[in-house]
């Protein structure tokens, strides 16, 4: 199916489109509100600044799409394949992407607020100046993500896996990292005021000038990590 075949269906009413083959189509631009495209084959699609409200994007091959600027309020990519996708500034707000995969994606500067990443694999994705406010990412797997000045403002991330993580700057205060793994993670002037951070991993964290304001660290591992004022945790 091409681009023109679809929207004309769309035009005419039809929605559901599971499991089509639309791979590296061009729909820039293009209003598909509501469309169900479950399973659908979108590698290397372009959708820059596409409208997707609502969508029914579950299990689809997004891998290597285009979606710089797309709107996806509330859309379902559950289990989607989004590896190496281009999401920056695309809006994502209430969108369920639990159990997606994030691998390497860029999401630098896209709106994220109550989204729910749940299970997601987002190692080495770009999220530098999202925002990710009371998302929701338990045990989301996000090693090596970059997260540089991110608001994850009252962002759940029970066993999340933070690993090598960037999170320099970021603001994590009232999050919830019960049990999160932040291995090496790098917290330089992160805002961690209210967190609990309860039976976290922070042995060799970088907490640089960070701020652990009424931060809840009963049995969290802080060996070899390097506080706030500078000395390195017994």
């Amino acid at each position: 199916m091409n681009a023109e075949e679809l929207l004309a269906q769309y035009l005419t009413g039809e929605r559901t489109f599971a499991r089509a083959d639309l791979h590296e189509v061009d729909l820039e631009r293009a209003s598909l509100n509501g469309i169900s495209l479950c399973s659908a084959n979108l590698h290397g699609a372009i959708l820059v600044g596409a409208k997707l409200n609502g969508a029914d994007l579950s299990a689809a091959d997004l891998s290597h799409s285009k979606l710089k600027r797309a709107i996806l309020r509330e859309a379902d990519l559950t289990a989607a394949d989004l590896s190496h996708a281009d999401l920056s500034s695309a809006k994502l707000v209430g969108a369920i992407l639990s159990e997606a995969i994030l691998t390497g994606a860029d999401l630098s500067s896209a709106n994220l607020w109550q989204v729910d990443l749940s299970q997601a694999r987002l190692d080495q994705a770009e999220f530098t100046g999202a925002n990710l406010s009371n998302a929701y990412l338990c045990g989301a797997s996000l090693q090596e993500a970059d997260l540089w000045g991110a608001d994850l403002t009252r962002a759940i991330l029970r066993d999340a896996n933070l690993s090598q993580a960037i999170l320099r700057e970021v603001d994590l205060s009232r999050a919830i990292l019960r049990r999160a793994n932040l291995q090496g993670a790098n917290l330089n002037g992160a805002i961690l005021s209210s967190a609990n951070l309860t039976g976290a991993d922070l042995s060799g964290a970088y907490l640089n000038e960070a701020d652990l304001s009424r931060a809840i660290l009963t049995d969290a591992n802080l060996a070899g990590a390097t506080m706030p004022d500078g000395s390195i945790h017994d």
